[in-house]
């Protein structure tokens, strides 16, 4: 009779054992699937994030994702004949979209598709449209009877440089003053002899 109770008891305890361990499995399994698909959840949200521009603050209106393209372009800014510098921190990777880094001031650097010389300009808090270039500080040089504001690409004259989206081993001019030809010419052989840096 002893012994029945005792097997008994041992098997109400072994019975209890595993149903408690039955219902840790289960617990730990709905854990895990739980974990799982929240896991899931944010590795999508993330890759949406990082694929879509348009979640990220401050992205160009029309660009592709970060990253798809790195376009290197040569720019040269002449006001009365003197070199502007993009060298310095204040014009240095002012966006990942599209800039100049390294403390070279004569390459851009674009990183996505769509992303035009506006942004960039922006970027630095520089005004610039098809008569007047404005520096952050307020200082302004405008088209007027006296002196013209000029921006060329790849040699050729055009009339605005802002919608334009810089092509790899693009030259750009940007010129101020009352320059004739032959000085946009020593302006455009300087801006040629440029080094592009592709790093």
């Amino acid at each position: 009779m002893g012994k029945n109770r005792r097997e008994k008891r041992e098997e109400e305890r072994e019975g209890f054992a595993s149903k408690r361990s039955a219902q840790y499995r289960t617990r730990n399994l709905k854990a895990i699937g739980i974990l799982s698909g929240i896991g899931v959840i944010v590795a999508f949200a993330c890759f949406e994030f990082i694929t879509s521009t348009n979640n990220i603050p401050g992205a160009p209106e029309n660009a592709g994702k970060l990253g798809d393209e790195h376009i290197h372009a040569s720019m040269l800014t002449k006001i009365f004949g003197d070199k502007f510098d993009y060298a310095t921190p204040n014009y240095q990777v002012k966006t990942s979209w599209i800039h100049f880094e390294n403390q070279d001031g004569d390459t851009i650097h674009r990183h996505s598709t769509g992303v035009d010389l506006e942004f960039l300009f922006n970027s630095m808090n520089i005004a610039l449209d098809d008569k007047c270039f404005v520096f952050p500080d307020g200082r302004q040089f405008c088209t007027n009877n006296d002196y013209t504001l000029q921006f060329y690409i790849n040699q050729q004259k055009v009339e605005d440089i802002r919608k334009y989206i810089v092509q790899e081993d693009d030259r750009i001019l940007i010129t101020y003053g009352n320059d004739d030809q032959e000085a946009i010419d020593k302006q455009l052989a300087e801006l040629n002899a440029q080094t592009i840096n592709r790093l």
